[in-house]
C-alpha cells in the first residue's frame, strides 16, 4: 500500500493499493481476484522520486509475493514490477508501465527513478530513467508515461513447473543491456586453475539456462543477471549536460532451486547449502533455495568482470565506456593475485560538476573516484567498513568547501566488514583567484 500524509497534522491523505481488491481496480483484468486476496508485496519497494513540477510522485514497484513461483498469482501482475506516476494530490493513478511481467526471478525496481530532460530530436522532453535488476534501462516522458526509447514485447522461455504460467514475453528497452541477456553457456566456464574450471563447468551444464528470463524449476535454473542486478536500489546518476547515464552493475549469475515443501527442512538442517539462503513460499507447492554461482574457491564460476561501472550516452543510444568497479583483495584462494576484476556491489554512484563520479559499493570496501568522461580510475581510499552506500556530496565552512561522504557500515550479505562510519573526503580547494 503506498500512503500519502499530511506533513503538519500526520492524517492520511490518501492511499493506493498496487494490487487489486475489487473488479473496479485498474489492474483487475491481469490478476486472479481470489488470489490477488492473499497475495502480498508488489509494494513500493524503491526509493520514491517528486516530480515537483507536475504534481506527480514517482513509484517503482517490487515483485508479488511469492517471489519465485506464481501459480498462485496468475496473469501479468499488472502495477508490481511497474513504474507507477500517482497524482500527488489525489493518489490517483496518471500512468504507469509495467517493466516485468509475471515476475519470477525477484526482478523488483529496487533503484530510485530519476528526473532529467532528456533530448528528443533536439529538444528538451521532462523524462523519468528508470534502471532495473535486468540492467535495462527504461526512459519515459514524465507527464503522459511514453516512451522515448522503444519497447518491444520479446519470446521469453516457457516454465514447465505444474501450476505456473510464465509469461510468454517481456518488454525490451531498446537502449542497449547493461549486462549480457544470452544463455550462460558451459563452455565459457571461468576458474583460476583447471580443477576448479572443470568444476564450474559441471555446475553450469547441471542447470537450466536458456538465456535472460528462464523461469525457475525443481532442477535448479541459472539466473542471470541474478536478482541483486544489473542494477540495485544504489541507483544511477544522470549527467543532462552530457546526456549520459552512469550506473553500478552486477553481473553475477545466481542459482535458484524450486524446493517440494515437504523436503525443505531437511535441506535446511542438511549443512549442505552452507551459501544458500532458503523462503518458504508459504501456500505453494514449493519453497526456494537461493546461491551465487560460485567454485570451490568461492569465485564466480563465470568470467569476469562480475561488477562494473557503466556510462550509456542517451544522444547516440550506445554504451561509451565500461570499466571493472572492485578488485579481488581479500577474495577467493591465497595464491591468487589481486586483480581488478570487477566485483559484486550493493551502492549508487554520484557524479560532480567537477567531472568525477564517486562510488564504494564494491566487496573490497575501496572507495573510487573515477573520470565520467573517460571512466578511468582518478583516486581510491580503503574503508574501515564495507561501502555499501550511495555517497552524498556537500559543502561547508567559511570557504564553502565541498566534501564527499560515504556511510561504511558493511552488508550482511555480501559478508563485507561491519562498522558504524561515516567518512567525509575534502576536494582540492579551488585555486584563489
Amino acid at each position: 500500500m503506498i500512503r500519502a500524509f499530511d506533513a503538519r497534522n500526520g492524517a492520511l491523505l490518501w492511499a493506493f493499493d498496487p494490487i487489486p481488491d475489487s473488479p473496479a481496480h485498474p489492474a483487475a483484468a491481469e490478476w486472479n481476484l481470489a488470489q490477488a486476496a492473499t497475495t502480498g508485496a508488489g509494494n513500493s519497494w524503491g526509493l520514491m522520486s517528486i516530480d515537483e513540477d507536475n504534481g506527480l510522485v514517482l513509484v517503482p514497484t517490487g515483485s508479488a509475493s511469492p517471489d519465485y513461483f506464481g501459480g498462485t498469482r496468475l496473469g501479468s501482475n499488472r502495477f508490481a514490477d511497474s513504474l507507477l506516476a500517482l497524482d500527488a494530490k489525489s493518489g490517483k493513478l496518471v500512468w504507469h508501465q509495467q517493466l516485468v511481467h509475471h515476475d519470477l526471478w525477484d526482478y523488483d525496481l529496487a533503484a530510485q527513478p530519476v528526473l532529467g530532460d532528456i533530448e528528443v530530436q533536439g529538444v528538451p522532453v521532462p523524462a523519468v530513467i528508470q534502471a532495473t535488476k535486468t540492467g535495462m534501462l527504461y526512459v519515459f516522458d514524465r507527464t503522459r508515461g511514453q516512451p522515448l526509447f522503444p519497447i518491444e514485447e520479446k519470446p521469453v522461455p516457457p516454465s514447465f513447473v505444474a501450476g505456473e504460467q510464465a509469461s510468454p514475453t517481456q518488454p525490451f528497452s531498446a537502449i542497449p543491456s547493461l549486462v549480457s541477456q544470452k544463455p550462460v553457456d558451459p563452455a565459457d566456464a571461468w576458474g583460476v586453475t583447471f580443477w576448479d574450471r572443470g568444476k564450474c563447468r559441471d555446475l553450469l551444464s547441471a542447470h537450466r539456462n536458456e538465456g535472460i528470463f528462464t523461469p525457475p524449476d525443481p532442477h535448479g535454473t541459472i539466473l542471470s543477471p541474478g536478482y541483486i542486478g544489473g542494477v540495485n536500489w544504489g541507483g544511477i546518476v544522470f549527467d543532462e549536460a552530457r546526456q549520459r547515464v552512469v550506473a553500478a552493475v552486477n553481473h553475477l549469475p545466481m542459482l535458484v532451486t524450486l524446493v517440494p515443501q515437504a523436503e525443505l527442512q531437511e535441506q535446511m538442517r542438511s549443512g549442505d547449502y552452507p551459501n544458500s539462503e532458503f523462503g518458504r513460499q508459504a501456500g505453494t507447492p514449493y519453497a526456494m533455495r537461493r546461491e551465487p554461482l560460485l567454485s570451490p574457491w568461492g569465485l564466480p564460476c563465470t568470467a569476469p568482470p562480475w561488477g562494473t561501472l557503466v556510462s550509456v550516452d542517451l544522444r547516440r543510444n550506445r554504451i561509451v565506456w565500461q570499466v571493472p568497479l572492485g578488485s579481488t583483495e581479500g577474495v577467493g584462494p591465497w595464491f591468487a593475485p589481486t586483480r581488478d576484476f570487477g566485483m559484486p556491489n550493493m551502492g549508487g554512484p554520484i557524479a560532480t560538476a567537477g567531472d568525477l563520479v564517486f562510488v564504494g559499493a564494491a566487496l573490497d570496501s575501496y572507495f573510487r573516484a573515477f573520470d565520467i568522461e573517460t571512466g578511468r580510475e582518478l583516486w581510491k581510499h580503503r574503508l574501515p567498513a564495507g561501502g555499501q552506500a550511495t555517497p552524498m556530496t556537500y559543502r561547508a565552512g567559511r570557504n564553502q568547501r565541498q566534501f564527499v561522504v560515504i556511510a561504511a557500515g558493511g552488508h550482511g550479505v555480501l559478508n563485507t566488514p561491519r562498522g558504524d562510519y561515516v567518512i567525509a573526503f575534502a576536494l582540492p580547494a579551488a585555486p584563489r583567484p
